[in-house]
């Protein structure tokens, strides 16, 4: 008889390691790693002499329409979905404690279910009479969609391949359980077990599944990482308790372009969208001070142009602060030794705090000069031109590089009331009519032209 393989893997971050240890090799958590039982047991593991059924192929000149999409009427969650929900679709939407997924999901299938499509909303975190009183405070209680309360795949299943509905809301697919799978619920066998089941029910029947997914505290979707992968669109609610706005971004989309964000603002009555983000995340701001530099950016294929803030103050400390927040901490800290090192502006002995305003993330390279002008205006406490835009790459010679879309970064800043801009040399402007587009080679040159130092 053939040995039977027994295989670990750990609950953080799905990583399969061949025996147990007290840490994870891959994501470096502690006591994450637990005994898995194999797929299949006993001699008969391969498929045998039975010859399966022939896979139909063809050309990739087929003329096949594009797959129909449902509109939700929420103009935000339809860019974000690629125009609106393809029929037999899995997806997932993933997001912190509290952010507002429910809300969001609540809101959407009460669209979709008055634009004609029919959905059904499946918790198995609350009772009905908790999702009646949040649809109640939400005003949509005249909303046709369909509640139901459990945590059993099979019966949600069952139901799901009875009803078929347009569209079925899952929350969440932690809180599942099968009873084909010996472990608990919220395991990697469970979570990777229900959305394999749920995904294949979606391409078998048409319903369009979404699936709610915890985060852990790395921002990262819970459970095994091919969860991701079997489903055809990725969504991460993104924003922070402090704020009101609430960003919803495809990380990945079957059906529509990924990188596409949709702005929403939470209020009183639920999640309100916002058509302008621009103008939303720049309404705060006042007059020019030091250390305020606007970045014009695109997010997925829209303009969305943020303030990045900066501050620069004198240390006590041995290893002066580093705080960043909605940028990545890696490309700053780059930035500042490109700054020491090619034009002599030291920031040793000092502290410094930088912050996308209105709870935004930017993780766009072409945001780095931005970056750097809110740096140098904070360092030597002179405000920039409240009129002014910034964008492009720095490389570690200190040079700019030139980014994509530049006529819509400028189309964006100048229906905002912006009249002047700053890019790299080689930057390709068509259609810049009444901006002033100033071009930098390098970043010795922005320092000296700009602050009149370097």
């Amino acid at each position: 008889m053939a040995r039977s393989v027994t295989a670990f893997t750990c609950t953080a971050c799905g990583a399969a390691h061949r025996k147990w240890s007290g840490r994870c090799d891959a994501c470096g958590e502690w006591n994450t790693i637990v005994e898995e039982a194999p797929l299949s047991e006993g001699p008969g593991r391969g498929l045998g002499a039975q010859r399966g059924r022939s896979i139909p192929l063809g050309g990739l000149n087929a003329n096949e329409p594009a797959p129909p999409r449902a509109p939700s009427g929420i103009a935000e969650l339809d860019r974000v979905l690629g125009g609106g929900l393809v029929p037999g679709s899995a997806i997932l939407v993933g997001g912190d404690p509290g952010i507002g997924k429910s809300t969001l999901l609540l809101q959407a299938a009460a669209a979709f279910s008055r634009a004609g499509t029919s959905a059904v909303y499946l918790s198995g975190e609350e009772a009905g009479a908790q999702l009646r009183m949040r649809a109640q405070r939400l005003g949509l209680t005249d909303a046709p969609v369909r509640l139901g309360t459990g945590t059993a795949l099979r019966d949600i299943l069952t139901t799901l391949d009875a009803e078929r509905p347009d569209v079925a809301v899952i929350d969440s697919v932690q809180t599942l359980w099968s009873d084909a799978v010996e472990s608990a619920p919220g395991s990697v066998a469970q979570v990777r077990s229900a959305a394999h089941e749920l995904t294949t029910l979606a391409k078998r029947t048409g319903v369009s599944v979404i699936l709610v997914g915890h985060v852990t505290k790395d921002g990262q979707i819970a459970g095994p990482r091919v969860v991701e992968h079997m489903v055809d669109t990725v969504l991460y609610f993104e924003g922070e308790r402090g704020h009101q706005f609430r960003i919803l971004r495809a990380v990945k989309n079957r059906f529509g372009p990924s990188g596409e964000i949709g702005v929403f603002e939470m209020t009183g009555g639920g999640l309100a969208e916002v058509a302008n983000p621009s103008a939303l995340f720049l309404s705060e701001r006042g007059q020019a001070v030091p250390g305020s530099a606007v970045f014009a950016g695109i997010e997925g294929t829209r303009p969305v142009l943020t303030e990045i803030q900066a501050l620069v103050a004198p240390s006590s400390l041995a290893a002066p602060r580093r705080t960043v927040v909605g940028l990545d901490g890696g490309r700053v800290s780059t930035i500042l030794a490109v700054l020491e090192a090619r034009c002599a502006v030291p920031f040793a002995g000092l502290d410094v705090f930088l912050n996308v305003a209105g709870g935004m993330r930017v993780a766009e390279p072409a945001a780095d000069l931005a970056i750097a002008a809110a740096l140098l205006s904070a360092r030597e406490d002179h405000a920039l031109g409240p009129e002014t835009v910034f964008f492009g790459e720095i490389s570690l010679s200190g040079a700019l590089r030139p980014v994509a879309q530049a006529e819509n970064r400028l189309k964006e800043a100048r229906k905002l009331g912006f009249s002047h801009a700053i890019v790299p040399i080689g930057q390709k402007v068509d259609g810049a009519d009444g901006m002033r587009v100033d071009r930098v080679s390098d970043l010795t040159n922005f320092v000296g032209e700009t602050f009149g130092a370097g």
